[in-house]
């Protein structure tokens, strides 16, 4: 049991690589197969997640979207925003037409009164 163990130990520092001296050319491309395996696996299972997720979050996106469309029809909020955005615009425009401000501009030295 011991021997087992002290096996896998030095199998799992090579795949770490640790002690890699040891290795002959052909246990180095046997842990690199082992290494892209690994690797294969690892990125396929994060892909699967990632689809996993997006797909969830796109039923949520659609469920959250009709909930919307259902309220605005629930409180007419529709006409509503209309109604608001046209008196903002009404509003801007006053604003600007009316915000024009005169000031006195002075370019060049002071002059001095001497007396």
């Amino acid at each position: 049991m011991a021997k087992k163990i002290e096996l896998l130990e030095n199998a799992s520092r090579k795949l770490l690589g640790h002690n890699l001296d040891t290795c002959s050319m052909e246990e180095l491309h046997e842990i690199d197969n082992q290494l892209e395996k690994s690797l294969k696996n690892i990125r396929s299972r994060k892909a699967q997640l990632f689809k996993d997720e997006l797909e969830k979050l796109q039923a949520k996106e659609k469920l959250l979207l009709e909930e919307n469309e259902r309220l605005c029809q629930k409180i007419g909020l529709k006409r509503i925003l209309e109604v608001e955005k046209q008196r903002e615009i009404g509003s801007c425009n006053q604003s600007t037409q009316s915000s024009e401000v005169v000031t006195e501009l002075f370019i060049g030295l002071p002059t001095r009164h001497c007396s």
